[in-house]
């Protein structure tokens, strides 16, 4: 995938980075966000009404081969999975097409994003970098939050660690426009639910937990069985904002079933793997397409710079 040609959105995916390691820390080889993750593979198997909602050719296929990555927040490639700081947790998806083609998904364990723009979350990282956090109403970072009401219910919405990653639910940041065979359109966000149900730790059973829980656990997890999820999307009514990542829509608009994921084994040499894989929140395939919301050329520029960036370290 080429990167844009927009040189402002170079230059703020370029200060965003630099953001992003002033306050975790500049580590050759790691994303600067959600650096520390765990590979699997397994299946995509499509819902019998999935070809109503996009034409997309993992859709209209019997099964198609995936690779999913779980990760804990910040830039820290340590960051103990135990830590209030590792949510919201992300799962990436890549449906692998045919040679060098593919369509991915990239999801977080908290339904939305703090702000509407990538220039408003370089505001919140610096106002974040500059702040005391044991005294956030009289920080840069307690003015930011109350000028902006929708990071302020970003930061305050409930992160509870999960049991496991195969326990979690993740929700996609941006709307995208699905179109079928008969060339009907929707906007959608994804819903990717976990078919063990969602399970969470309190805080006291959190803290009790080893610093690598979650790695462990879905190794040990997968060993034992499949670990399956329902690929959903809600789609939007009315009057819905589409372009807009910080506006949730009402949960009685519909959802729909686009298939199965089904993870059956780790990754070998996960730590390369992860290293060479560039996820792409853009779907770049036929039957989904990008919004207008102004996070999608921003997040790919982003994961573009720095995977490259990664794959060069050594």
């Amino acid at each position: 995938m080429p990167l844009p040609t927009d040189e402002k959105l170079l230059a703020l995916s370029e200060d965003l980075i630099a953001q992003l390691q002033a306050i975790f820390g500049a580590y050759p080889g790691f994303r600067p966000a959600h650096a520390k993750g765990v590979m699997l593979t397994g299946t995509f198997t499509p819902a019998a009404g999935a070809a109503g909602v996009t034409k997309a050719p993992h859709v209209l296929r019997e099964s198609t081969p995936v690779t999913v990555r779980f990760s804990d927040s910040t830039g820290l490639p340590l960051v103990p999975d135990n830590d209030p700081n590792a949510n919201p947790r992300g799962m990436a998806v890549r449906f692998h097409l045919a040679e060098r083609s593919h369509t991915d998904i990239v999801s977080h364990s908290t339904d939305g994003f703090p702000t509407r723009t990538g220039g408003e979350f370089l505001e919140f990282l610096r106002a974040l970098a500059s702040s005391d956090l044991t005294n956030i109403p009289a920080s840069p970072f307690g003015a930011f939050l109350g000028s902006h009401p929708a990071a302020l219910a970003f930061v305050q919405t409930p992160k509870p660690a999960p049991t496991s990653f195969g326990r979690e639910s993740y929700f996609g940041v941006t709307a995208m426009e699905f179109t079928n065979a008969e060339g009907a359109v929707h906007f959608g966000r994804y819903r990717i639910v976990p078919e063990a149900g969602n399970e969470h730790l309190d805080d006291a059973a959190t803290a009790a937990k080893s610093a690598s829980y979650l790695m462990d656990e879905i190794a040990e997890r997968v060993a034992a069985g499949p670990v399956a999820f329902k690929l959903m999307v809600q789609l939007e009514g009315v009057g819905d904002v589409v372009d807009d990542a910080t506006i949730h829509w009402p949960e009685s608009r519909a959802v729909v079933e686009l298939g199965r994921i089904e993870l059956t084994a780790m990754v070998p040499e996960n730590a390369e793997a992860e290293r060479h894989i560039i996820f792409d929140p853009i779907p770049r395939v036929e039957g989904i397409a990008p919004s207008d919301d102004p996070l999608l050329e921003l997040r790919a520029a982003i994961y573009l710079i720095s995977g490259r960036r990664r794959r060069e370290a050594k």
